[in-house]
């Protein structure tokens, strides 16, 4: 199946870049499974850890941003760390009952990618970028502060810049909570999945180049994904009375996106924490 995909892959890169199934070894012994792609010419600091959300990898949003910032020059590794433990989709599992958490195994999942990463002879010097959606946004969100009580946690530097997509901020609000590198973070001001509010909170504690939040009027959940609007039902943490959410493209939110992460990474120092 992994070759059948990478295969598949290696037909949508453009002309010159190339794509890789790889395992990344785990220190609990799990393989994490991901796909790495490389630009067609050398590469471009930062590296980026791009991590999915609930619903696992997102092919139409996941190609997307692989043809802006692999056409960029920028290396882009996609772990999957549903199906490498056998899980599918995870949206509609309530929070409490999850054992791939975002605050905890995905947060692990994210540092050990991007340990991998910046260990390969190709990937530039200087620290890894951790990009996510959704739950991978909240994984972003886990991973920004070192945590004390959770391992591993990242090293001073290792980290250059964090981009968040409608991630939850719940984890964000915890005392002690700050960014260990500059942070972005993209939402949509109609979301009634991830809302808004808690990141507000969350980004009234810091200034730019900390933390800059931006909240699109009139945009929802997976406004930067291709495809139209639609409504899910049946998602335990939806803001509506009867767990249904929206969720698709708004397309001044999407546009808006895709100049503002490039510019961002641009912007990065060379190393260190802000």
């Amino acid at each position: 199946m992994w070759k059948f995909l990478r295969t598949l892959l290696l037909c949508a890169m453009p002309t010159g870049a190339w794509a890789e199934s790889v395992d990344i070894p785990l220190p609990d012994g799990t393989l994490l499974k991901a796909e790495l792609f490389m630009p067609a010419g050398p590469a471009v600091a930062p590296a980026i850890v791009s991590l999915h959300g609930c619903g696992g990898p997102y092919a139409a949003r996941d190609r997307q941003w692989r043809e802006k910032l692999v056409g960029e020059g920028h290396i882009m590794l996609f772990p999957d760390s549903f199906a490498s433990r056998g899980l599918g989709p995870q949206c509609r599992v309530k929070m409490a009952d999850r054992t791939v958490t975002s605050f905890e195994v995905r947060r692990a999942d994210a540092i050990e990618s991007a340990r991998w990463l910046a260990a390969r002879p190709t990937t530039p010097a200087g620290g890894v970028v951790l990009l996510g959606w959704s739950d991978g946004g909240s994984t972003v969100m886990a991973a920004a502060s070192l945590a004390p009580n959770l391992k591993p946690d990242p090293e001073p530097g290792f980290i250059k810049g964090l981009i968040a997509f409608y991630p939850g901020c719940l984890v964000a609000q915890r005392p002690g909570w700050r960014p260990i590198a500059p942070l972005l973070v993209l939402m949509g001001a109609a979301d009634d999945w991830t809302p808004a509010k808690p990141c507000q909170d969350v980004a009234a504690r810091f200034a730019p180049p900390v933390m800059r939040m931006i909240a699109f009027p009139g945009a929802y959940h997976d406004f930067d994904a291709p495809g139209g609007l639609r409504v899910m039902q049946n998602i335990p943490n939806s803001q509506n009375a009867d767990k249904s959410v929206h969720a698709g493209t708004n397309p001044e939110a999407q546009a808006e996106a895709l100049r503002l992460v490039p510019a961002f990474l641009r912007a990065l120092p060379a190393a260190g924490p802000p």
